[in-house]
């Protein structure tokens, strides 16, 4: 299963960029990678560990802005369609494989 976190968040102050920063290197921090700006997805083993990360999340939210965490199986993760651009090589190399030991 795979989660997603879709963020629009204010950078017009320096204390919104500030916010903007540290709510992006905690998404880093928690094992997740950018899918495309603004959206950042971490593949996990099941609804129990997607809700620990919900919760790592929820600590680090700015105070405006939109946040929204979405729940996806493999397979609906592996139909997305890619339309415009191509996968990342991250994608690419992971697939829908959990663990990659290298």
């Amino acid at each position: 299963m795979r989660v997603m976190c879709m963020f629009d968040l204010p950078m017009e102050t320096s204390n919104e960029k500030r916010n903007y920063r540290i709510f992006r290197k905690s998404l880093l921090k928690n094992g997740f990678t950018m899918l495309q700006y603004s959206i950042y997805c971490r593949a996990v083993q099941n609804r129990a560990a997607a809700k620990k990360y919900e919760n790592d999340i929820k600590n680090y939210l700015p105070p405006h802005g939109e946040v929204r965490l979405v729940y996806v199986s493999e397979k609906q993760y592996g139909d997305m369609q890619v339309l415009v651009g191509n996968r990342s090589k991250q994608e690419l190399l992971v697939g829908n494989k959990e663990l990659v030991v290298i």
